[in-house]
């Protein structure tokens, strides 16, 4: 008799099937080479919420990334099943880091055996007043393009311009129309806004595939003898070329956010009020039933010591703002609160 230990449901993330489905499949092997398997293959988050329910007394594995894990935790902690279910995860795509800072093993196959030899470890949760749930670490300002989260993309600190490994990671989210930014790709055509992104995309990395351009012209023009008609066209290139690198790029240059007025408050004691402007704000699931809160103060010249504490409730109000729980941005609000909930949820992790 099959233990329910060694029976899995193995729930595969559309965003994982589309952008790695070699390692996808050498998951399922794994899995199934060690447990009796049964695969969902959800087309839209409807799908999985219902695939979340019916997994009966099976073990609940999610292939996916960071967005797919969170999705998850936020079905069960809806259906109030979360504290009796164990999740496992494999992560299989761009946003990873959330996974890697829990501990989950990155790779296919390291992760799958820890599926199959792990043990469950429970971790506080964060939960907010809207039933929004937090499993690392949560900001305030929310950040914008390039900000390292728990990765929004998720991927790593930022794209750092176009070029290089930045430029090809925007160029594949684009022609997968947005499917690294977490939207589930819709049964039939991804639309106009794909469209749209592949556009912005081939503008952006226009001045990389102009310098290949500009290379390839000066090795024509030494293999052509040094005509003239070769020396006027490279010439032209390196003009253009040089045009385009003098444009400064929009993403670099964008200012990052100002100062926000908040009151914050932990459990029930107010740490900075609204005249004290902040410039950032970061709690911390920890454990033990508390969060860690720090808060970074604005500060003219010498850089102000940030305050630390550690807190079952945080209250944050102001103006509104915005703000980044794992990989996803909420808000604006103008008042939240958020509270710990010890050992609420479990992750398989390895030995």
């Amino acid at each position: 008799m099959v233990s329910a230990r060694d029976q899995l449901l193995v729930v595969i993330d559309p965003v994982a099937r589309l952008t790695d489905g070699e390692s996808v499949r050498i998951a399922r092997d794994v899995l199934g080479a060690g447990a009796a398997v049964r695969v969902c293959l959800p087309d839209s988050p409807e799908d999985f919420t219902k695939a979340l329910a019916r997994r009966g007394a099976r073990r609940l594995v999610v292939i996916g990334d960071d967005r797919a894990l969170l999705r998850a935790v936020a079905a069960l902690h809806r259906e109030r099943v979360l504290g009796g279910t164990a999740l496992s995860l494999v992560p299989v795509g761009a946003a990873q880091s959330l996974a890697r800072s829990l501990g989950v093993p990155a790779g296919a196959v390291a992760a799958s055996r820890a599926v199959l030899e792990g043990v469950e470890r429970r971790m506080d949760l964060l939960v907010d007043d809207s039933d929004g749930v937090v499993l690392r670490d949560l900001r305030i300002p929310s950040g914008g393009v390039g900000a390292g989260a728990s990765g929004t993309s998720g991927a790593s600190g930022g794209f750092g311009g176009f070029g290089g490994f930045g430029g090809a990671w925007v160029a594949g989210a684009a022609r997968l129309g947005g499917v690294s930014r977490g939207a589930w790709p819709s049964r039939g055509s991804r639309g106009a806004r794909g469209s749209e992104r592949a556009g912005v995309t081939e503008a952006a990395g226009v001045s990389e595939t102009a310098a290949g351009v500009s290379e390839t012209a000066g090795a024509s023009g030494v293999a052509g003898g040094g005509s003239g008609e070769g020396h006027a066209w490279l010439r032209s290139c390196q003009s253009f070329v040089r045009t385009l690198a003098a444009r400064p790029s929009r993403v670099a240059s964008a200012p990052g956010p100002g100062p926000s007025r908040l009151r914050i408050e932990a459990d029930g004691v107010t740490l900075v009020d609204l005249d004290k402007p902040v410039e950032g704000v970061r709690v911390s699931a920890g454990d033990g039933g508390l969060a860690q809160v720090e808060i970074r103060p604005s500060s003219v010249g010498a850089e102000a010591a940030p305050l630390r504490v550690r807190a079952r409730t945080v209250t944050v109000s102001g103006a509104d703002f915005r703000y980044r729980a794992d990989s996803a941005v909420a808000g604006p609000v103008r008042t939240r609160t958020w509270t710990v909930r010890q050992g609420a949820w479990a992750l398989t992790l390895p030995r």
